[in-house]
């Protein structure tokens, strides 16, 4: 199979990496790129781990051909911390105690942020509604839906 030069912006970055027409969005991020933060879990868009952003829109990573994301701008959950300074929703589901395992967190949070941009006060409702694609085995939710309403 050939292999396409690929250009996205990831974290703010512009990226070139070649790509087979089959690769998928998280292979890219995880492999290709090393943002191991995206976790591959379930492979068929059922757990929500392999969340990222896509112009600004949660996405599961691997069920989105790299190819797609051709000059789009994706966001892992690296690209939300800066230097030593992380997000705000970051620090609360650390405050809150909204992680246990971790592997769902990166999806969580991500998903969360975007739910953040467009509703600056959702209700508990909401939240679940929003995080609802994202499996957690952990935590009952209950923690998360805290860290998620507490950021101001």
């Amino acid at each position: 199979m050939e292999k396409e030069l690929l250009e996205l912006t990831v974290n703010g970055e512009v990226q070139e990496v070649a790509v087979k027409p089959n690769d998928t969005l998280l292979e890219v991020v995880r492999d290709k790129l090393g943002f191991i933060g995206t976790k591959e879990a379930c492979g068929v868009g059922e757990c929500g781990a392999c969340t990222v952003l896509m112009e600004g829109r949660p996405v599961l990573s691997c069920l989105t051909l790299a190819l797609d994301a051709a000059e789009q701008e994706v966001t892992t959950i690296e690209g939300l911390s800066t230097g030593e300074d992380l997000d705000p929703i970051q620090e609360s589901f650390i405050q809150y105690g909204a992680v246990q395992c971790g592997f769902c967190t990166p999806g969580m949070i991500l998903t969360a942020k975007e739910l953040l941009g467009r509703d600056k006060n959702p209700g508990e409702a909401e939240i679940r509604e929003a995080i609802s694609g994202n499996l957690c085995r952990c935590t009952g939710y209950a923690k998360i839906v805290e860290a998620v309403q507490a950021v101001k």
